[in-house]
């Protein structure tokens, strides 16, 4: 707070949005454009149960526009402040709420938690003694010269998914105790992560968010209902202080880049914490309500996003302010990338609509400060849309749920599932007109923070949530997973061969297809929530990392460590940027073809005979050089019996360099055997990759 006496109230200016440091004290901004009256309230400390100062905002001298605005003398950085804003109330019966002390939308500290009561931000009653405060921050840019961007290309790029708080909670994390479930913590595990080969860590919601917006009882733990758009989450911090946080994400986001791996963050943009017009008021309803909110005439929100509110991206304020929030973040803060949760959602117009050229997507393209950034959204919302081929923004890549269907139905053995695995493979070209897709363009996954993890996938038939006290009521029931003859843990050693063998079929479906792949963590090492499926309000063992040796599976990790180094070695057969031509006749079209071109072909048990049938289980691929001979070959058997295949005249010796019915590290040895023969077998419920030796020649595995 104040290190002077206050001395000056001036009109002060209308950019930049929020508060804003300026040589004589500090600038605040608010939108508000249907406000009649503007109080702000300056605090000594977050704490405090009444503001010390209170200044009214002249709507002639403070206000341009939609945007009120004063400048403040002897106020600096740490000041604790909020606002109160007065208005008609709208259609419905809410709207503006007086009685509140609101939080600046665009605050990028926030301050007060020790007498924060959520409870008290709804209804009529005053609560200036129990409300959060933002608080003045520095606006320095990341420094991009000492700690520059990786720049993956989206070729090379492997994301993993992560709780910041969850990785490294548990007490065997290996981390120091102050630091555990950390922004500092996560530093500490990323020579891990680069061991592991990943190139981008993708952050579930680090904007704060109010752990209380829960049912009785529970925490909300994953934090997908934003308190702020612009404030790291505070229960992620290792201080107290609220100053820091911004600190501590920059440390994250060096550290990350140092150690050649990208930061994307998990963005809801969709809706806030605010909930339907029963929840609180505590910052964007107060300020704007029926701006930043879709209603309709008579005042009731309209919901696409399941949590009560939806934000209207369409309405220019708010595209403004996801804007900035995009630019402190990456540009402040030095992050790489955002993954849009229910992304399409800011797609709606006026009444919902569907617009085909949404506004903020259209600004947010043409904005040269975040042209480098990756950027990656869910095609659906809540409210039925579903825009994967056609989404309406040229940069902007989907998570591709129909990939995570069809490579888990097809290794559980489902009737037409083949013609569709083939297709995630080499690209998921009927799902885009079938036209290749740019890389970048389409995200695959097996698992995500939302649903089983690949252990459980593999483990249990339904899912089992009690322990989130709602009956088992929440989270999704149509998981296409397979418990394999025994619901959840299994001592019988044939279910564990099988559960085993079926996670590196999974692994090995994602890694090798064509696109941007995405890991959930934990998968790498077997780790398992017990079958829940929504461990949203997990802050437990349940929801955590998995550290202990003896609860990991380290030959699933080497597994996947080898894995991703194949990738890595051989882009230009596994993650092509224009998709070889596709042949059906069993040699090259013409003898006089280039030696150097590359065509894929399907077969089936017989060479170019693929069975797209309804009953069909298995499927191979090969890729060939001219009229040289085949690259690679990857048969896929997910039937209950074993078979054996036909295999294509390689361009040099078969090396067998995964066979995923071998114990380990038979099934990915370091050194690939070499394989001779026309026929190679494939054991029940197994996938076996070949490569020509010249192909194998400079692997390090």
């Amino acid at each position: 707070m104040p290190q002077r006496a206050l001395s000056g109230i001036h009109p002060g200016s209308p950019w930049p949005l929020g508060s804003c440091l300026t040589s004589r004290g500090v600038n605040f901004v608010l939108a508000a454009p249907r406000a009649d009256r503007i109080e702000l309230l300056l605090y000594s400390n977050g704490n405090d149960r009444s503001p010390e100062r209170v200044i009214e905002l002249d709507g002639r001298r403070h206000r341009s526009g939609d945007y009120w605005h004063v400048e403040v003398e002897g106020v600096s950085e740490g000041c604790c402040y909020g606002y109160r804003v007065f208005g008609p109330l709208a259609p419905g019966g809410h709207g503006f709420q007086p009685s509140k002390v609101l939080l600046d939308p665009a605050a990028r500290a926030i301050s007060g938690w020790d007498v924060y009561d959520r409870v008290l931000a709804t209804g009529p009653s005053p609560n200036a003694h129990a409300c959060l405060k933002a608080v003045v921050c520095e606006r320095d840019l990341f420094d991009f010269q000492a700690h520059p961007r990786p720049r993956h290309s989206w070729q090379r790029t492997v994301i993993y998914e992560l709780h910041v708080g969850g990785f490294t909670r548990r007490e065997d994390a290996g981390v120091a105790v102050e630091h555990r479930g950390t922004y500092l913590g996560l530093i500490e595990k990323l020579p891990y992560l680069k061991e592991l080969g990943i190139t981008a860590v993708e952050l579930l919601p680090v904007f704060c968010f109010d752990p209380a917006d829960a049912p009785p009882g529970r925490d909300n733990v994953w934090g997908y209902s934003p308190l702020s758009w612009f404030t790291p989450h505070h229960g992620y911090c290792s201080s107290s202080d609220p100053l820091q946080a911004r600190h501590e994400v920059r440390q994250l986001v060096a550290a990350c880049h140092d150690a050649g791996i990208e930061v994307l963050l998990d963005v809801v943009y969709n809706h806030t914490t605010e909930g339907n017009r029963h929840g609180p008021t505590l910052s964007w309803r107060g300020c704007a309500d029926n701006v930043y909110y879709h209603q309709n005439e008579d005042g009731d929100y309209q919901d696409v996003s399941g949590c009560g509110n939806s934000i209207a991206a369409n309405a220019p304020i708010s595209t403004q302010l996801i804007l900035e929030s995009m630019r402190c973040w990456a540009l402040e803060l030095g992050v790489d990338g955002f993954r849009f949760d229910l992304g399409i959602a800011l797609s709606r117009g006026d009444q919902l609509k569907p617009l085909n050229e949404p506004p903020l997507f259209a600004t947010m393209e043409a904005d040269p400060q975040l042209s480098d950034l990756k950027l990656v959204s869910e095609p659906w919302d809540c409210g039925g849309l579903y825009r994967l081929d056609d989404f309406p923004a040229q940069r902007i890549g989907t998570w591709n749920g129909h990939f995570r269907d069809g490579v888990r139905r097809f290794w559980k053995g489902d009737d037409h599932s083949t013609w569709s695995l083939a297709q995630r493979f080499k690209g998921s070209p009927d799902l885009y007109d079938g036209k290749p897709v740019a890389l970048g363009r389409s995200v695959n996954f097996i698992t995500a923070h939302d649903g089983f993890t690949l252990a459980d996938l593999v483990s249990y038939n339904r899912k089992h949530n009690l322990a989130n006290g709602e009956d088992n009521r929440d989270g999704e029931n149509h998981n296409n997973s397979w418990n394999h003859g025994i619901e959840g843990p299994s001592s019988n050693p044939l279910v564990q061969s099988l559960r085993r063998r079926q996670q590196r079929n999974l692994l090995c479906s994602l890694m090798l297809a064509r696109g941007v792949p995405m890991l959930l963590m934990g998968d790498e090492v077997g780790r398992s929530q017990g079958g829940n499926n929504n461990s949203w309000c997990q802050n437990s063992p349940l929801g955590w990392m998995v550290w202990n040796e003896d609860q990991c599976d380290l030959e699933l990790k080497q597994f996947l460590q080898r894995l991703l180094r194949l990738r890595q070695a051989l882009p230009q057969l596994f993650n092509p940027l224009v998709p070889p031509r596709e042949s059906n006749r069993k040699s090259a079209e013409k003898p006089s073809e280039q030696r150097s071109d590359l065509w894929r072909q399907w077969h089936g048990v017989n060479l170019a005979k693929p069975d797209w049938a309804a009953w069909s289980r298995t499927t191979s691929t090969s890729l060939h050089r001219g009229s040289r001979g085949a690259l690679l070959w990857m048969g896929f058997n997910a039937y209950k019996e074993s078979l054996s295949f036909e295999l294509p005249v390689p361009v040099s010796t078969w090396k067998r360099v995964i066979d995923t019915s071998l114990p380990s590290p038979k099934d990915f040895p370091a050194e690939p055997a070499s394989f001779s023969g026309v026929e190679i077998p494939l054991q029940s419920r197994s996938f076996v990759l070949l490569l020509a030796e010249e192909e194998t020649s400079s692997l390090r595995l």
